[in-house]
């Protein structure tokens, strides 16, 4: 049995107790991974920030932040093995295959995003936690961008918002559907994995609205671009735009999304799986 060290940010909050029998709960996806591979006999042990401990025999680097901090990645590094130490920067414009900038000749719509992941969100949640601790901010001058913006081309966006290091302009490139549009998410651990291809009447599909979903098969390309991007656990969004796979986003720290809970925790096992699969890699 393994013991795995989940390395968080010393404001995150990984975990905590709610309802009446205080029971640990998780907005986290790999809250669920864990709770199943603590099932099955391996210990588990949460460190909020980096420490001189490393007392285990598999770490995850679960910082939810776009880019995670040096020092979290020098002590990663320091673990026999560490899921995500090459994922320290999911920023946009980073691992995104649809940014483009004012000189490109694409003439379909255009959207307008922030840089960093989820809006910056988490940026301003840890920065408001270490504020309320009396600590500097880890993350001064992160600006939340909480509305995309659609336009028809690159003409129409302000010139300003090229200048602005927090969005990036993107290709807006929905697959086409009869009855609406489609978008694909795929999750994964070590080998194992789930990948599903949602539609929705809308353009901007985000799973609460869907219509229908189905299994799809991952392209070669994307499976790559994983390797490159060194991602050994987390979600990929992409969509298949003219015969090759574009990712859109990449989230090393999913969460338990309402709108996918089932199909995640149909999955969570099978994640496991995926898990104890990279503990044997270590263990040789």
């Amino acid at each position: 049995m393994a013991r795995i060290a989940v390395i968080t940010h010393e404001y995150d909050q990984f975990q905590h107790r709610r309802g009446m029998l205080r029971r640990w709960d998780s907005p986290y996806m790999l809250f669920d991974i864990l709770a199943e591979l603590k099932r099955r006999g391996h210990s588990v042990r949460i460190q909020p920030g980096p420490s001189t401990r490393h007392d285990a025999d598999i770490a995850v680097l679960h910082v939810d932040a776009t880019v995670t901090p040096p020092d979290y990645v020098d002590y990663a590094r320091a673990f026999p093995f560490c899921l995500n130490l090459g994922a320290s920067d999911i920023s946009k414009r980073r691992i995104s295959g649809a940014v483009i900038d004012r000189d490109d000749g694409w003439a379909g719509p255009i959207i307008v995003k922030s840089n960093l992941n989820h809006w910056g969100t988490p940026e301003q949640q840890l920065n408001r936690h270490s504020e309320r601790a009396g600590k500097a901010v880890p993350f001064p001058g992160s600006e939340t961008f909480e509305q995309y913006q659609i336009h028809a081309s690159l003409a129409d966006v302000p010139a300003e918002v090229f200048t602005r290091t927090n969005l990036v302009v993107e290709k807006f490139i929905p697959e086409p559907e009869p009855d609406g549009f489609a978008a694909r998410f795929w999750i994964f651990c070590g080998e194992r994995e789930r990948c599903t291809r949602y539609v929705s009447p809308q353009s901007l599909v985000k799973g609460d609205d869907t219509i229908r979903r189905e299994p799809v098969a991952v392209p070669d390309e994307l499976r790559a671009l994983r390797r490159k991007l060194g991602f050994d656990y987390g979600k990929f969004d992409f969509v298949m735009h003219e015969g090759r796979a574009v990712l859109l986003d990449a989230n090393k720290t999913p969460g338990r999304a309402r709108a996918l809970s089932k199909i995640i925790a149909a999955g969570t096992a099978n994640l496991a799986d995926g898990f104890e699969g990279l503990i044997r890699q270590v263990a040789r």
